[in-house]
């Protein structure tokens, strides 16, 4: 059977293992660890990634880390292939499978994601849908560990639109059982389906999930305080969006209601002066650009994962994480 990442939670039961392994690896491979520079999981294979959208992190992440495993990293660009025009999804994503090792998408609909899955025959990663990003969220709980720890008793506020990036967020903070508040202006709530899930989660974690349309309300005591950009690839065209956004932006002002260790997360890239303050976005307390560099060691530890479990668990026993 081939196990996909679509949503954070297809890798619900694994997750914090695969987290704590990519903490490692990256402690190991900085300080030049034999065994970790010479891990090297997808030697020989040719591992695609297929852009309808431009990036900069998705795509340097991936491709660095792929090399860094051992692979060979082939971008494929919207016009590059003939994915869903003169050719079906389906049998686009047959074919790639007899030269691939693995899939990353990063797409507009999720429905398209989903059927490039349901008929591939090597591992499919979302890297980026209208629905959820589950490689962004593998980083920032990553970036959430490795700066705050113990995440018993760890609140994560959202300040913002109600989108993919806020999906996957809730869910891996339910799934880990870090408490989750999101305050979303009336029109913009996240899909009821992965409220639900949260929940789920939460429930089964010992967690609470908070929804508000009252930023300080969300972040009042809060450990992190996370935005993403107000009007998102794609939306430009809704210029009066932006005015549902008012009082939502991130500042000096809103952070004074958090815990003094409060941390500043975004997922780039930023539109300074809409959504946060130079202030908060330069402040030492910011670890945004660490987030950036963890999609990188997030998804090196996805693709061993999925692509080579058996190296993976070699590696993890290594590292003591057994």
């Amino acid at each position: 059977m081939v196990n996909h990442l679509l949503a954070i939670d297809d890798v619900s039961e694994d997750f914090e293992d695969i987290l704590k392994w990519a903490i490692e690896f990256k402690r190991l491979w900085k300080q030049g660890d034999e065994v970790a520079l010479n891990f090297l999981p997808l030697d020989t294979l040719a591992i695609g990634s297929i852009y309808e959208k431009p990036s900069t992190r998705t795509r340097v992440s991936f491709e660095v880390g792929i090399q860094r495993l051992g692979g060979s990293a082939l971008t494929l660009l919207k016009n590059d292939i003939q994915l869903g025009t003169s050719e079906t999804i389906g049998d686009t994503a047959q074919v790639l499978s007899r030269f691939l090792g693995a899939i990353t998408y990063r797409c507009f609909a999720h429905d398209d994601v989903e059927a490039l899955a349901e008929h591939a025959e090597v591992p499919v990663i979302n890297a980026l849908s209208a629905k959820h990003h589950p490689c962004q969220a593998a980083a920032d709980l990553m970036t959430v560990m490795e700066h705050h720890g113990d995440t018993d008793d760890l609140t994560v506020a959202w300040v913002g639109d109600g989108n993919n990036v806020l999906h996957d967020l809730m869910l891996a903070c339910a799934m880990l059982g870090i408490n989750i508040r999101y305050a979303v202006p009336e029109g913009y709530e996240p899909a009821d389906d992965v409220v639900k899930r949260t929940e789920a989660f939460a429930d089964a974690n010992g967690s609470t999930v908070v929804r508000t349309k009252d930023p300080i309300e969300a972040v009042k005591d809060a450990h992190v305080v996370y935005t993403d950009v107000f009007i998102s690839m794609g939306e430009e065209h809704l210029t009066d969006k932006i005015k549902a956004f008012d009082g939502y932006q991130v500042n000096e002002a809103m952070v004074s209601h958090m815990d003094d260790a409060w941390s500043f997360m975004h997922c780039l890239p930023a539109h300074r002066g809409d959504e946060v303050t130079d202030w908060v976005m330069d402040h030492d307390q910011s670890i945004v650009f660490d987030q950036a560099e963890n999609r990188m060691w997030a998804q090196m530890s996805l693709l061993a994962f999925l692509v080579n479990n058996g190296a993976w668990m070699a590696m993890k026993d290594f590292m003591g994480l057994i």
